[in-house]
């Protein structure tokens, strides 16, 4: 008994520090937040106080985050699958006997390990009018020059095309390492069988990719929310909140106008509506998932 009571003591004082961190820097300051969104608006001249949902039914009514909203799901649908896509494709690209593949795999990752904000300028220097590379290609074929991140219709699908720029070799990585784990075996016994590349990758390689592909899934779901690093460079949320998000929109009520509950109130929206995707994620995708 006291074996065990030791070797109990033992584990917990293993995982301590990591309990420490997650509670100190994830579970309290959720928390606190959840406590601050039912509470009014603290001042120099009007205390907090207890107010209810009134946040909430306030937030239900705001404009605009009604429609950073409705941009992140456009921004989420936008960046999710395409870049899964090429990622996979990516992957395949990769593996196969490639000459120069290493200078190909760097590549496709050089994009992941670049700071956000060296990235904005970087696109920055593609959409500006006239003198961006976009307007230079287009002036070759007598196109007229066009304000990319000024338009309303076009600023959300650029800021979506540098996610996916992004996003698509990190997520790459990940299936280069799981096609290597597939066992050749596999695709002797399906070219013995005269199974063509594309049944062989339907019907093998992407059902054995499922448990990588619910992980990017998530990891995606969860970037989409939060990747707005580049909405500081490009945009600020223009023009006219046409490319503001969720995530901005908290940093612009919480350190723009200084309005920290209601700021807390978005976030307990945010952190439920991950929630709600996640579990959906893992419930939807649990049964075509194969483990081996």
């Amino acid at each position: 008994m006291n074996t065990k009571i030791s070797h109990h003591i033992y584990g917990w004082l293993l995982v301590m520090p990591a309990v420490i961190l997650m509670g100190t820097f994830t579970h309290l300051p959720s928390v606190t937040t959840l406590i601050s969104s039912f509470f009014s608006n603290e001042t120099k001249k009007r205390p907090s106080i207890f107010i209810g949902a009134e946040n909430y039914e306030y937030m239900f009514e705001d404009p605009v985050f009604v429609e950073a909203v409705m941009n992140n799901l456009w921004y989420s649908l936008g960046t999710i699958i395409p870049s899964i896509i090429l990622a996979i494709i990516m992957a395949l690209f990769v593996n196969s006997k490639l000459p120069g593949k290493t200078l190909v795999r760097m590549a496709y990752f050089t994009p992941t390990i670049l700071p956000m904000i060296a990235v904005s300028n970087l696109w920055l220097f593609f959409y500006t009018p006239d003198i961006g590379l976009l307007d230079q290609i287009g002036a070759l074929f007598g196109l007229e020059s066009h304000n990319w991140l000024g338009d309303t219709n076009t600023v959300l699908a650029c800021i979506i095309v540098i996610t996916i720029w992004k996003e698509a070799g990190f997520f790459m990585i990940f299936y280069l390492a799981a096609l290597q784990n597939i066992s050749p075996d596999l695709k002797e016994a399906a070219a013995l069988e005269g199974s063509s590349k594309l049944y062989f990758f339907r019907r093998i390689t992407f059902p054995l990719l499922m448990p990588i592909t619910l992980f990017i899934l998530i990891n995606a779901t969860l970037n989409s929310f939060k990747l707005v690093d580049h909405l500081f460079i490009l945009t600020k949320g223009g023009p006219n909140n046409a490319s503001n998000l969720i995530l901005y929109y908290i940093y612009e009520v919480a350190f723009s106008f200084f309005d920290f509950s209601y700021a807390a109130t978005i976030t307990i929206f945010l952190l439920v509506i991950l929630a709600i995707i996640s579990l959906a994620q893992f419930v939807f995708f649990d049964k075509r998932i194969h483990y081996r």
